[in-house]
C-alpha cells in the first residue's frame, strides 16, 4: 500500500501522480512486483499514469513537474495516559462489544474525546480520516486531531498499522524535531490521534518564502532530517516514508522548528533483520526496496534524495512513467552535470554520492551522514546563494 501524503495507513490506490511522492505500501506477496526478476513489473494498468518532462534549473521557466495532490499541512500527535498499549493488550485488539458490534483498534476502552476536547475546523481530508484543529478543554491549547474511521480499517493488517503508529510516536517521544504526541482515543466510529499542531506549513513553501537560498542552509535543514533519522534507528525504528512534505513547521518563523510526522509506515526493527514489504514514495524509493530486501539503510536512501531536491528543485531518479521511475532508481545513475550542480560544492556532491550509494552496506549509515564535513557543526557547506532557478522549480512543484 502507498499512502495519501501526510498521513497514510493503506493503499492510496496505486495513485502515484505526484513529484513529492504518495506513499505507497506494496504487497508481499508479489502482485505489484515481478519476483522472477526482482525488479518492479509494468504496472501501469493499476496506477494511473504520469507524463512529464523533467524541470531544469535554466534562466528559462521551467515546466512544471510532477506534484502530488495537496492535502492538509497541519501535523498530527498524542499523550501517555491515555493511549499507551501494553503488550498483554495487543492480543485484545479485535474485542467487540455487547451492543453496537464495538471493537478496540487500541486494545482496551479511552475516555471520550470530546470530555477533553472541542473539535474544530478541518484541516485535512485523507482516505482513512480527517483531521481536525482540537482544543484541549482545561488549557484553552490548540492541537491537531487525526480521525481514522475505524469502518475503513478492514484488515488486520490494518488495525495493527494504526496500533503500531500510535506505539511509535509514544517511543519517540522527546525529540524536538519528531511531532508530539499528545493523546489517544477511541470511540466506536474512530480512533483519533491528538498531536503537536504544527501551523508553520510545509519546509518547501517556507524556502520559497525565503527568498534567500544557500548550500548552507540546505545543510542546516539537511542535518534536522539526518538527525530524525539518526534518532529513529538508534531507539529500533525505521521510518520508511521521509518526504518533504512529512517534515512540517511548528513555527512557520523558525526553520528549526521542524517536525517529522507521519509514522503510519514506520516499523520496529532488530540489527539484521531483513524486511520484504515494499512501502515508501516512487520518488523516494531505495533500491533495495524495490528488490524486496532491506533493512534501516534505506532511510538514508531516502534523505540522499531530499538533499539532491533541496540543492536542485528536482528529484534524482527522475522518468515519464512509473515504471520508469523505478528503473532509474533501480539503475543508480546520479546526473551532477545539469544545472545546478556545476555551481554546487564538490562536498554536497560527495556526501550524496555516498547517501545515494545503490549498494546498502557501502552507504554512510545517518551518524555517519551527521559527521561528514559538508553537514556537521561548522562545516565547508558555502554560504553561497543557489541559483534562483531552484526556488523557481520547488515554487513551481507545490502548486
Amino acid at each position: 500500500m502507498f499512502s495519501t501524503p501526510n498521513w497514510k495507513y493503506c493503499c492510496c490506490g496505486g495513485n502515484f501522480n505526484c513529484f513529492m511522492g504518495n506513499s505507497c505500501r506494496g504487497s508481499n506477496k508479489g502482485d505489484l512486483y515481478n519476483d522472477d526478476d526482482n525488479r518492479p513489473e509494468d504496472i501501469s494498468s493499476k496506477l494511473s499514469s504520469t507524463t512529464t518532462s523533467r524541470p531544469t534549473c535554466s534562466n528559462n521557466p521551467p515546466p512544471k513537474p510532477l506534484v502530488p495532490e495537496q492535502s492538509t499541512k497541519q501535523a498530527l500527535v498524542i499523550d501517555n495516559h491515555s493511549a499507551d498499549i501494553s503488550s498483554n493488550q495487543q492480543g485484545n485488539i479485535m474485542k467487540h462489544g455487547n451492543d453496537d458490534q464495538t471493537y478496540y483498534v487500541m486494545g482496551h476502552k479511552t475516555p471520550n474525546i470530546r470530555d477533553l476536547y472541542t473539535l474544530g475546523p478541518k484541516l485535512g481530508q485523507g482516505q482513512f480520516g480527517t483531521t481536525h484543529l482540537c482544543t484541549e478543554l482545561s488549557t484553552g491549547i490548540q492541537y491537531a486531531c487525526k480521525s481514522i474511521s475505524k469502518r475503513k480499517l478492514v484488515a488486520k493488517e490494518d488495525v495493527d498499522d494504526v496500533r503500531r503508529e500510535i506505539q511509535i510516536m509514544y517511543h519517540l517521544a522527546g525529540h524536538k524535531n519528531i511531532v508530539a504526541i499528545q493523546g489517544a482515543y477511541e470511540d466506536s466510529l474512530y480512533v483519533h490521534i491528538v498531536m503537536e499542531l504544527c501551523s508553520g506549513g510545509e519546509l518547501f513553501d517556507r524556502i520559497i518564502q525565503r527568498g534567500h537560498y544557500t548550500e548552507r542552509k540546505a545543510a542546516e535543514l539537511t542535518k534536522i532530517i539526518v538527525g530524525v533519522v539518526e534518532a529513529c534507528h538508534s531507539l529500533g525504528v525505521m521510518h520508511r516514508d521521509l518526504k518533504p512534505e512529512n517534515f512540517l513547521l511548528v513555527n512557520k518563523d523558525d526553520d528549526f522548528s521542524l517536525k517529522a510526522i507521519d509514522f503510519g509506515l514506520s516499523v520496529f526493527f532488530k540489527p539484521g533483520q531483513v524486511f520484504t514489504d515494499v512501502v515508501g514514495s516512487p520518488y523516494y524509493v531505495a533500491p533495495e526496496v524495490l528488490n524486496k530486501k532491506y533493512g534501516p539503510e534505506a532511510d538514508v536512501w531516502t534523505a540522499g534524495v531530499i538533499l539532491y531536491i533541496l540543492l536542485s528543485g528536482v528529484p534524482p531518479f527522475w522518468a515519464e512513467t512509473q515504471q520508469g521511475i523505478f528503473d532509474a532508481v533501480l539503475k543508480g545513475f546520479i546526473d551532477f552535470s545539469s544545472d545546478p550542480w556545476p555551481l554546487i560544492s564538490d562536498s554536497a556532491k560527495d556526501l550524496i554520492r555516498k547517501m545515494l550509494c545503490s549498494q546498502p552496506s557501502e552507504r554512510l549509515t545517518a551518524h555517519e551522514v551527521l559527521c561528514h564535513p559538508w553537514i556537521c557543526k561548522n562545516g565547508v557547506a558555502p554560504d553561497r546563494a543557489l541559483d534562483p532557478a531552484v526556488l523557481l522549480v520547488l515554487n513551481n512543484s507545490r502548486r
